[in-house]
């Protein structure tokens, strides 16, 4: 560790280094927000393609008469 420490030249490196070792899997302890962010996620997707589906038929309807 110390030759990692003196080429960043970072007094404090070797504690970032610790810090990303022990990241912890945020996701697998917290899947109920993950599944509320999927279903969030879902639900703006089906919104935005009914509004784009309901804009483009609106032009094609204009464009037709």
């Amino acid at each position: 560790m110390p030759a990692l420490h003196n080429s960043l030249g970072m007094p404090h490196a070797h504690l970032n280094l610790r810090s990303l070792e022990k990241r912890a899997n945020w996701a697998g302890q917290n899947a109920g927000i993950i599944l509320v962010f999927c279903i969030v996620g879902i639900i703006a997707i089906g919104v935005i393609s009914l509004f784009v589906y309901r804009k483009v038929t609106a032009r094609k309807a204009a464009r037709a008469t």
